[in-house]
């Protein structure tokens, strides 16, 4: 009996010192006639919010049509993609990987109307990426994390091409 009373009292001041943590920053404007802004410590923040045993990702803007997250990946099988109408820009964070862009997704499948997914990429071109390194897929090229060594955090940006381009 007395175990339980101990138990309880413990959930209960454990669950009092989660109500007193501080909220989470307010998330950026939306309103596309202004800029979004983020400081370092609020980035720190959101980066520090990734899981680091499983794969995760922060959205740090969403101002229509673009969107900004930090995407943190672990080794082990990641998808490939294609995006119809956006580039995708990351920046290395940390962590080292291997990204293969180019060449025909394996087992394609369409999650959405604007982007297909794979389990794979079959030919296309390796490339070794290392803490601040910069890859820019441009939109309609399939691209495939084929390894992650150790775990990778990335800057994840959608840049997409407007309909005169």
């Amino acid at each position: 009996m007395r175990t339980l009373i101990l138990a309880t009292v413990l959930v209960l001041l454990s669950l009092s010192a989660v109500a007193q943590q501080p909220a989470a920053p307010a998330p950026p404007p939306t309103d596309p006639s202004k800029a979004a802004y983020m400081s370092a410590k609020d980035f720190a923040a959101a980066i520090a919010k990734q899981p680091t045993d499983r794969n995760g990702n922060v959205r740090i803007f969403n101002l229509a049509p673009y969107n900004v997250g930090v995407e943190h990946r672990m080794p082990g099988m990641q998808g490939a993609a294609v995006h119809d109408h956006d580039a995708e820009l990351f920046y290395i964070i940390d962590g080292a990987a291997t990204i293969v862009t180019g060449g025909k997704l394996l087992n394609p499948t369409r999650p959405n109307a604007n982007n297909s997914a794979g389990t794979a990429i079959e030919g296309g071109v390796s490339q070794a990426l290392a803490k601040g390194d910069f890859v820019l897929v441009p939109e309609g090229v399939p691209h495939w994390f084929s390894e992650i060594k150790g775990s990778l955090t990335q800057i994840a940006l959608h840049l997409p091409r407007s309909a005169a381009q």
